[in-house]
């Protein structure tokens, strides 16, 4: 069932009548869905009757856990004088940004190049035809502090819709035209050499913070893969500045407060330097990645700081973002009771009735939870003045489960519990991973449960990948972000496992990402398929913010199965993909690190490993040192007499390998150069 919880406008006593977005599946449009304001999903019925009635179309863009989304709705969408401004002048539209990535990065696109920057909530003014002609983000209700209010915007379009339309229309299609210079616009001519690696580490050293770790001021968002590729880059170079720049930041992140110390899990970003104060939400694909980071930093450091916050990551995401069906929900809310991060800060004389006044006081003096506080008159528990951060203390993780307990009895966070293709295969990746370094067989069942739910629920009749499920309904064809970031996380769960069944699903997947997104002409994959809703652009997207782009994790695959394959196509496929971005990325590769991450891969000297094993025993050692070590650029295959039919299908050259002396049989080659092959496992870690 769709649920709403406010349904009654209390002040007047009234019940609303909700709008047309109160048959969609989206949480985020599902908030909105008696909003005085008369919403439309996007699709065919707003656009027709906006030609009929010859209105001006108000697109807002946002997602369910976005706290000014929530302050804009408040202040706005749910005012009547708002409201009937909104529905007298204009055909509203409601746009989560989670289900339709395309609508986003389009008018996202539009809004950045008018202003200079983008956020959300994306408010969008245009022309019954999705031209636009006005871009901004949040506004007030009044016009205050030099920003317009939304009254001011609002009466001034359509006063102008009415007496200068032909000048709005005018000025849509110079701004359709300044979009289609920046989409189609034709890149550098590129070759990837190792320079490009060389300016990506410059670029992070010029902006690193020395003192508390991360990248540039505040705002600071984690970016794992900044990080990802620091580590590589110190792993290939022997850079100690590269593991210093990636081990500060790994530990400064933890300790402040954008780490969930009670119950764990990272919030999206910080508001300062320090990582103290976060904006409180949730994602999924934050946590995802960050616990890859910390994995990798335990593979290069063994310290085990990382692994713990791994760990307790991971028990976050399985804690409150997990569904009964194995998929992984997107995102928990930062407010609740109407205030910011009320759900998790502290006063310091709260914890006494929970613990007990001793161990209230010992708790409070190790995270920081004083009287006079450190957010808005209460505490973040944070471990930035603790030099003891980074030791395990057996007592303060008794006292936390009370203390979890206690705050678990709160007005619960609004969860977002949507289920899309793309998070969830960051997640699988993250599990495939956790598996491969902790050994743990929990992780790849919660990895084989999510991938099951994805292959049983969201595939279409015609074997169509769609991209979100939530309440018994798959819709929406999946986007590049789908099909890139599921082929990684199968990916992962091959390299943990060696279930040929992941390999096999990981080719499927990049076959048919090739075949609806790929630009024969130009190159690179366009966000949305061939198939897909003609929208006035068709974006290639090639930026890693806070999520990598669909393009670098696809030139991630496509160089890891090159090389696991040893299929030519493959790699130059995998070559023109990476050229691709190298002539997109404008002298700033910093700002494209999952690409850099790729780059890593297929500059550096790779080694390909194959095992011909006989014994199950040689199997486990040979996963045992995988675990024990990193191995950024080991492809690893290994066929015994259960898969040797399957895996000999998928990579044919693995026919001419063979059994020598009838034991298990390891080949290895580095650098394009094959060693002979050995029958001692010991031997085979020395040439490792």
């Amino acid at each position: 069932m769709n649920t709403i919880e406010h349904v009654t406008n209390k002040d007047q006593g009234t019940t609303r009548i909700p709008n047309k977005l109160m048959d969609e599946k989206s949480p985020y449009l599902l908030q909105h869905a008696y909003n005085p304001v008369k919403w439309y999903p996007w699709g065919d019925e707003a656009f027709t009757k906006a030609k009929a009635e010859n209105k001006p179309i108000f697109l807002s863009i946002g997602y369910s856990t976005c706290h000014w989304c929530h302050v804009m709705a408040h202040e706005s969408f749910e005012d009547e004088d708002v409201a009937k401004l909104m529905n007298d002048n204009f055909i509203a539209i409601k746009v989560d940004r989670e289900e339709r990535p395309d609508v986003d990065s389009v008018y996202m696109t539009i809004c950045q190049a008018l202003n200079g920057q983008g956020g959300w909530p994306l408010t969008i003014l245009m022309t019954p035809n999705q031209k636009p002609f006005f871009a901004g983000t949040y506004f007030p209700k009044q016009s205050k502090y030099n920003t317009p209010g939304i009254i001011e915007i609002l009466n001034s379009a359509a006063r102008q819709w009415k007496d200068n339309r032909e000048n709005l229309i005018s000025s849509s299609e110079s701004i359709l035209s300044e979009l289609d210079r920046c989409f189609d616009a034709e890149a550098d001519k590129v070759v990837l050499t190792s320079n490009t690696l060389v300016n990506g580490y410059n670029q992070l050293l010029s902006i690193f913070d020395k003192t508390y770790g991360g990248f540039g001021t505040a705002p600071k968002f984690p970016v794992p893969h900044k990080l990802m590729f620091l580590l590589r880059y110190y792993n290939y170079n022997k850079n100690s500045k590269a593991l210093e720049m990636a081990e500060k930041t790994l530990d400064s992140m933890y300790r402040g407060g954008i780490f969930d110390h009670i119950g764990f899990g990272f919030s999206r970003y910080s508001t300062d330097d320090k990582w103290l104060v976060p904006h409180f939400e949730k994602m999924l694909y934050d946590n995802a990645l960050l616990t890859i980071a910390y994995l990798e930093g335990y593979e290069v450091t063994r310290n085990l700081l990382y692994k713990d916050i791994a760990v307790k990551t991971l028990e976050y995401i399985f804690r409150e973002l997990t569904s009964e069906t194995g998929g992984f929900y997107c995102a928990e809310d930062a407010d609740s009771e109407g205030e910011e991060g009320k759900y998790y800060v502290f006063n310091s004389t709260e914890l006494i009735k929970v613990l007990d006044e001793k161990n209230a006081i010992y708790f409070n003096e190790y995270f920081d939870i004083t009287p006079e506080g450190n957010f808005e008159g209460k505490s973040i528990p944070n471990l930035i003045k603790n030099d003891e951060f980074n030791k395990i203390n057996s007592k303060i993780n008794v006292l936390n489960k009370d203390v979890i307990k206690y705050r678990s009895n709160r007005m619960k966070l609004h969860k977002d519990d949507k289920i899309l293709t793309s998070w969830n295969g960051l997640i699988i990746g993250a599990l495939g991973k956790a598996y491969k370094v902790l050994r743990n067989e929990k992780y790849l069942n919660y990895g084989k449960k999510a991938l099951n739910f994805i292959f049983n629920n969201l595939i279409s009749e015609d074997g169509r990948l769609l991209a979100r499920y939530r309440d018994g309904e798959a819709k929406l064809k999946a986007y590049l972000d789908d099909y890139s970031f599921l082929c990684f996380g199968l990916i992962e769960l091959y390299e943990s496992s060696f279930d040929v069944e992941f390999l096999k699903k990981a080719l499927e997947l990049n076959k048919d990402m090739i075949n609806l997104f790929w630009d024969n002409e130009n190159h690179g994959f366009f966000l949305y398929g061939k198939d897909g809703e003609k929208l006035i652009a068709r974006p290639k997207e090639v930026f890693d913010g806070a999520i990598p782009s669909g393009n670098s994790v696809a030139a991630y695959n496509l160089t890891k199965l090159a090389r696991i394959t040893g299929d030519s196509k493959l790699e130059e496929m995998a070559e023109k993909q990476l050229d691709f971005i190298s002539g997109h990325i404008l002298s700033e590769e910093s700002n494209h690190s999952f690409f850099l991450v790729a780059a890593s891969f297929a500059l550096n000297e790779s080694k390909e490993l194959v095992c011909l094993i006989k014994d199950k025993s040689d199997e486990n050692q040979i996963k045992d040192w995988l675990s024990e070590n990193q191995t950024f650029n080991l492809t690893t295959i290994i066929k015994n007499d259960e898969n040797k039919e399957q895996v000999e299908k998928i990579i044919p050259f693995i026919k001419n390998y063979h059994y020598i002396n009838d034991k298990s049989t390891y080949y290895l080659c580095k650098g394009k150069s094959c060693l002979a092959p050995v029958n001692d496992i010991n031997e085979l870690k020395t040439l490792l």
